[in-house]
């Protein structure tokens, strides 16, 4: 939790414009996984729909992600991040690096190797535990196009 308040706090003094949590989750998902539907992105955060349309409303707003039809030719259109949206991200992502890069500043190289294998390790024990796992770089991404 203080972790997570130093970042939202460094995000802040930095660009007062940095996305919206929900906004970074969102795209961090769709980034990850590719284009998904409204029902599947609420699925994947165990969140109600019509919070997931709000959500998602804003960043079609924004130009941050956009519609598209189902990549593999079904009915649902499904959300896709954009240019814009991959570039937002990724200077968010930047500076939630920089900000854990001061925090460890004075950490050995072993400490952080620790610290990394602890973090993918206590991660992957929540999502056991809530039944939703998040689509990493090693795992395929999964996609049907049932809403």
């Amino acid at each position: 939790m203080l972790l997570s308040r130093h970042q939202v706090l460094a995000r802040r003094e930095r660009d007062p414009e940095r996305l919206e949590r929900s906004a970074y989750l969102l795209l961090s998902r769709i980034d990850t996984q590719g284009p998904m539907s409204i029902g599947q992105l609420a699925g994947a955060f165990g969140l109600d729909t019509s919070t997931v349309n709000r959500q998602t409303a804003a960043l079609l707003r924004c130009g941050l992600a956009e519609r598209v039809p189902c990549p593999d030719g079904g009915l649902a259109r499904k959300l896709r991040i954009t240019v814009e949206g991959a570039r937002r991200l990724e200077a968010d992502r930047e500076v939630n690096r920089s900000c854990l890069a001061r925090v460890v500043a004075d950490w050995s190289p072993e400490e952080i190797r620790e610290l990394a294998d602890v973090l993918v390790r206590l991660n992957r024990s929540a999502e056991a535990l809530e039944g939703r796992h998040w689509p990493r770089a090693e795992e395929a991404p999964g996609g049907t196009c049932s809403a």
